[in-house]
């Protein structure tokens, strides 16, 4: 290795590099990085696949589907609420709902309600804990896709 040169003028001093400038790329740290990175993804990559254990349910072809149908409360666009076809009023609504669910088996006791999209907001809210109130054990709400 050459020591540098330095040239004095006047009061300039010029100190010129040892070794010319070299254009090529030290790919040493990008070999190195590469190299980590390949062993992480090769001791994660089975680590990454795991399983999931299911146990679906058999389905029991002794019961009906007509028993397991929950009872259909409609609400129409003016706020009028059929169960199963038969116009519900505001004050016998609550005792109805009761009476028709005591006459389903336990654990059967559910309502599907099936609102209008024009029927107001408040009454549907109004029908679901009316039929909470009635005993209903599982509440559902059926809309169309829009």
């Amino acid at each position: 290795m050459r020591a540098p040169v330095v040239a004095r003028r006047g009061k300039i001093t010029v100190v010129k590099p040892a070794s010319d400038m070299r254009s090529d790329i030290n790919i040493t740290p990008l070999v190195d990085v590469v190299l980590v990175l390949l062993i992480i993804f090769m001791v994660m990559t089975p680590l990454m696949t795991q399983t999931l254990s299911l146990q679906l349910p058999v389905p029991d072809d002794s019961a009906s589907t007509a028993e397991l149908a929950p009872g259909v409360v409609r609400l129409a666009a003016d706020g009028a609420l059929r169960l199963e076809g038969e116009p519900l009023r505001g004050e016998d609504c609550v005792p109805r709902l009761r009476a028709f669910l005591a006459a389903r088996p336990e654990g059967q006791r559910g309502l599907l309600f099936e609102p209008d999209p024009r029927a107001p907001y408040s009454r549907l809210v109004s029908a679901l804990d009316g039929a909470r109130r009635a005993g209903a054990e599982a509440l559902g709400l059926s809309v169309d896709a829009p």
